[in-house]
């Protein structure tokens, strides 16, 4: 393949790997997670770091007291090295937390520091460090699950991952 077309399709593979990743932390599937680490991979989230699997234990099921989470991923900047490369990816993450006396809205805006390694044409994260660039409790949780902005929902799958996750029917194609 020409190398420019193969740093293009290496570059959208990482940023396809990160986007899945998020995705299966959300909603806490070990399945869409493990497809993004390589197995003897590191994490150092400041709070909590180890190996793999200490990390997958850590997400999956998740703690009790965040009901809720949404990582919104902003650019990722992606130097790469032949079958190595660094990204650095903004994030911004939301989360309802049980703290004890109701739930409360927090949100967290840092940056995945990753690197990968490709394996058999394969992009995975071999270690990631979390930094953090800010945090903000937004307050006692507005109660959505009935509606937002004081209208009513139409049908049950509105509420997102509050009932259920009606995007994976979606995928599936069991809705339209």
């Amino acid at each position: 393949m020409d190398p420019i077309l193969q740093q293009v399709v290496d570059r959208e593979a990482i940023r396809t790997c990160v986007a899945r990743l998020a995705r299966g932390e959300d909603r806490r599937s070990a399945d869409l997670i493990r497809a993004c680490w390589w197995p003897e991979a590191r994490f150092d989230y400041g709070v909590h770091s180890g190996d793999f699997e200490t990390y997958l234990a850590w997400v999956v099921p998740g703690a009790d007291a965040i009901k809720d989470t949404q990582h919104l991923l902003g650019q990722t900047h992606i130097e790469l090295s032949g079958d190595t490369a660094k990204a650095e990816t903004h994030v911004f993450s939301y989360h309802r937390v049980d703290m004890g006396e109701g739930d409360r809205d927090t949100c967290i805006g840092g940056r995945y520091l990753d690197s990968f390694e490709k394996r058999d044409g394969e992009w995975r994260i071999a270690d990631r460090v979390m930094l953090y660039d800010w945090e903000q409790d937004w307050g006692a949780a507005a109660d959505w699950s009935k509606g937002v902005m004081g209208y009513p929902f139409t049908a049950e799958h509105f509420p997102g991952r509050a009932k259920e996750d009606f995007s994976e029917r979606w995928f599936a194609g069991e809705v339209k």
